[in-house]
């Protein structure tokens, strides 16, 4: 947790110096300008301890206003450093040109000025559309054929996964979600993580509205990374009022199929984490039945192959902004969709329901999945 936090703090660091020298050197700053943009951006900087510290001494309303503040800036900021290298590299391109043609390719070249604005120009109208993204929430549909599920009309599985609530995420954003799952009139609900984020001391009236939700077969969900790092106790009594089953390396027969979920990793830097490995855990269950495997991060354990049907994950919210998915591929090549796996064993990898930090997804909307198992003769 520290190495994370001290990787995360240098590189958000060393975007907010790129940003103030380009600003620096478009706009001529003197002195003092200077000084007061360096003094905004550390605030900006430590905005996100800000808004923790705030949640754990209970100033909600200053936690809040500093986590839209805090969080829009570092979505508008990562856009604005994504434009702008884009920009450099043009710059530089046509600076070599230059050099190696020998010619004046002046027409060509952008200003430092124009290297500022562009940016600007453009992460601004990215983040105004990303707003809206973020709230406008998608519904995709997947079919699943076997015949392993016992019944001829099949079970709607509905998935809701990143809801992240807390200080951004709240009423509103949950009935949107909720809205597009009463529609689906689901048999099955899960949550495969991150329902709640950070503190969670004032998250009153959201487990009422989770608990209106009652799938005939139930509601079952796991932990992500962030049930921990709100504190586990805290996160399991919500989700429990929410009215879910939370399978922590466990799992049980409902209406004829397997329904198994683990810990998040993340639990293992804590004191409550059960670790069973997922061979193990997966191996315990009858494989004449359909195995409905719930795990947050979508990372497939090889050994685990051909044990579970469906593996339903989320965690990397397809990026949540582009191009940071560009970032999140390298570790994690399927970022949201299906994907099938070898021996009969699939994978689904939700692009998540809410958002994390910034209120923005850009070519990254949040869904509800709704998956259907269907009887296969």
């Amino acid at each position: 947790m520290i190495l994370f936090l001290f990787t995360f703090f240098l590189l958000y660091g060393l975007f907010h110096l790129y940003a103030f020298l380009k600003t620096k050197a478009a706009l001529a700053l003197g002195t003092y300008a200077s000084i007061c943009l360096a003094l905004v951006m550390i605030v900006m900087i430590f905005a996100p301890l800000i808004v923790r510290m705030s949640e754990k001494v209970g100033f909600d309303f200053f936690g809040r206003l500093m986590s839209y503040i805090g969080y829009t800036w570092m979505g508008v900021l990562f856009l604005f450093v994504s434009v702008s290298l884009v920009v450099d590299f043009y710059r530089l391109t046509t600076h070599l040109a230059e050099i190696i043609l020998k010619r004046d390719l002046s027409n060509l070249a952008i200003s430092s000025q124009y290297a500022f604005f562009i940016p600007i120009l453009f992460s601004c109208l990215i983040a105004v559309y990303g707003y809206f993204e973020a709230r406008s929430i998608r519904t995709e549909r997947l079919i699943i054929k076997s015949n392993k599920i016992p019944q001829a009309s099949g079970i709607r599985i509905v998935q809701i996964s990143d809801v992240h609530l807390g200080l951004i995420v709240r009423e509103d954003r949950l009935k949107r979600i909720l809205r597009e799952v009463q529609k689906a009139e689901p048999d099955i609900m899960v949550s495969t993580g991150d329902l709640v984020d950070g503190q969670i001391d004032n998250l009153g009236g959201l487990a009422e509205l989770l608990r209106e939700i009652r799938p005939r077969y139930g509601k079952f969900a796991i932990t992500g990374n962030h049930e921990f790092y709100a504190g586990i106790s805290q996160a399991l009594d919500f989700t429990k009022k929410s009215g879910f089953n939370i399978l922590r390396g466990e799992g049980l027969n409902v209406a004829g199929i397997n329904i198994v979920g683990v810990d998040d990793p993340q639990g293992k830097t804590y004191d409550n984490f059960k670790d069973i490995p997922e061979r193990e855990l997966l191996s315990g269950f009858s494989r004449q039945d359909f195995t409905l495997f719930l795990k947050h991060r979508p990372l497939v354990d090889k050994g685990a192959i051909g044990l579970f049907d469906l593996q339903l994950s989320g965690h990397v919210h397809k990026g949540q902004i582009f191009p940071f998915s560009l970032i999140t591929g390298l570790y994690y090549p399927i970022q949201a969709g299906f994907a099938n796996l070898s021996n009969n064993s699939n994978l689904y990898v939700s692009r998540g329901s809410g958002t994390w930090g910034p209120p923005i997804r850009f070519l990254a909307p949040p869904e509800v999945t709704v998956i259907e198992l269907v009887h296969l003769e």
